[in-house]
Formats: C-alpha cells, sequence, structure tokens
C-alpha cells in the first residue's frame, strides 16, 4: 500500500514511466482520480468466470486505434468518483448478488493501482480479483500485484513492436509485454486474450501465439476472439478498416491446435 501511494506521486504503473505526481497532474493515460464508467454482473465474460462483477475505469495508457471500447478509454474523464469505501460495500453487495470473482478492467486498470490496492483492503469477504489489463504494467507494479491478483485476463495483441508501435502508440511492446506475461504466469493463473485483426495473422497472430508455446507452455488457457470490429478510428488504416474473415479467425485457431495448445476456449 505505501509503495503504491509513493508510486502515484511519481507514477511509474505503467512502463510509460511518465514520472509525474498525479495528485497534481496526470500522464500519457490522462487519468487523474480514478473515475468508474460503470461496473455491473457481467455474463459476456469467458464461462469460468462469469458471473463476474466487472469494474471498468475511464482511461488507458494505450492509444488503440481501433479500441472496442473507445468511448471509455479513450475519455479519462467520462466516469464517476467512488470512494474506496463504497466501491468495496459495492463489490461486498454485488458478492452477494453471485458474483464469483471482481473483474477490473477499463480501458485499463493499471493507472489505478493504488486504488484498487486501497479498496481491497477494506472488502471483508475473500473475493477472488481478476486483473483484465493490456499487461503494460512496469515491473514494480507487477511485484505489487503479485499475491494479490488471483486471475489474469489479459490482453496479447501484437506479435511484434511496430505494428504496436503504429496501431496503439506502444513502444517496446514485446519485450514488456512478454516480461510480464512471464511474470504472471509464474505468479499464478491466467487466462490470455488475442483479438484477431484483419490481416494480421501473419505478423501478430501467429508470432503471439508461437511466442507464447515457447515461453509458456501449452497447458495456459489461450481465448482466441474474433469479434473485431471497425470503430474509433479504424477506418483511417486501410488493413483494418473490415472486419475478419472467418479464414483468418480459423486460420489462427487451427494453428494454436497444431502446436498443441491443450486449453483452448
Amino acid at each position: 500500500m505505501k509503495i503504491a501511494a509513493k508510486m502515484f506521486h511519481h507514477c511509474n504503473f505503467c512502463e510509460r514511466n511518465c514520472g509525474v505526481d498525479r495528485k497534481n497532474e496526470k500522464g500519457s493515460c490522462g487519468v487523474g482520480n480514478p473515475l468508474i464508467a460503470s461496473e455491473f454482473l457481467h455474463v459476456g465474460e469467458e464461462s469460468l468466470l462469469v458471473p463476474s462483477h466487472t469494474v471498468f475505469f475511464a482511461g488507458c495508457n494505450f492509444n488503440c486505434v481501433y479500441c472496442q471500447n473507445w468511448d471509455i478509454s479513450q475519455q479519462p474523464t467520462r466516469g464517476i468518483i467512488i470512494d474506496e469505501k463504497n466501491l468495496a460495500l459495492i463489490i461486498e453487495k454485488r458478492r452477494n448478488e453471485g458474483s464469483r470473482n471482481v473483474n477490473f478492467v477499463g480501458g485499463d486498470p493499471t493507472p489505478n493501482l493504488h486504488y484498487i490496492l486501497r479498496t481491497m483492503q477494506l472488502v471483508r469477504e475473500n473475493i477472488p480479483v481478476v486483473w483484465n489489463s493490456n499487461m503494460y504494467l512496469s515491473e514494480d507494479a507487477m511485484y505489487l500485484l503479485d499475491g494479490f491478483v488471483d486471475l489474469y485476463l489479459t490482453d496479447f495483441k501484437y506479435g511484434n513492436n511496430e505494428c504496436a508501435q503504429r496501431l496503439s502508440g506502444v513502444p517496446n511492446y514485446m519485450e514488456v509485454v512478454g516480461r510480464n506475461h512471464k511474470m504472471a504466469w509464474e505468479a499464478g493463473n491466467m487466462i490470455i486474450r488475442h483479438l484477431v485483426l484483419p490481416n494480421h495473422v501473419e505478423c501478430c497472430s501467429k508470432p503471439i501465439i508461437k511466442w507464447i508455446s515457447q515461453n509458456l507452455g501449452m497447458e495456459v488457457m489461450l481465448n482466441i476472439m474474433g469479434q473485431y470490429h471497425p470503430v474509433y478510428r479504424a477506418e483511417e488504416y486501410a488493413e483494418i478498416s473490415r472486419l475478419p474473415t472467418y479464414t483468418e479467425i480459423g486460420e489462427v485457431i487451427d494453428y494454436a491446435k497444431d502446436l498443441g495448445f491443450n486449453n483452448l476456449i
């Protein structure tokens, strides 16, 4: 808790390492005080997680031109302030209504790490924590999550740094996200999501799946997702301005099966 509070005042929650005092100014994510865009019992997540109490934060440390949640991720002021005590009460209420976990998402939860830790310290029940993230955390932040998170629900987007920089404005993607996936896999349970982008099967989807097979093994749960649709600024980028084809999605799934993945969702 104390370490997270210190990090907040010289912010390095994510690998961008802005170093700003978030009490007085905002970093590249644009997040000041944590704002909740929505919270509800979600039944649309992976079947073993639902009903999942999803807490959506406004703002994100990525700037994905095709973000499927762009209305909250790219508008960090679009939410309401709920203090830690009241959010803890809401989490307990949702637990009594049948939630199997509390699922911190966004946007991305990373800019709100200090607030999440303080909130869960006030929750009186033992509720599993799902960290639903793009995994661009700093190494220091990953150490804070070790022992706190019960399941990492990760978003592994790209198989190379060039696509990450061009489509999400993120440097050193593979090094950072790769490191954090290794740390998360050693620390606890994990489900990796991969959204298939049109025209990115060879440069992203297959390299990601190959990387997972070589670095994490075949037992990790892998959810290959085909629900991409061009929103936000996607039409400005010709190769992602359409839906992925059934052939593209099937090719990625078949590739994972051929490599020997045992837990495809």
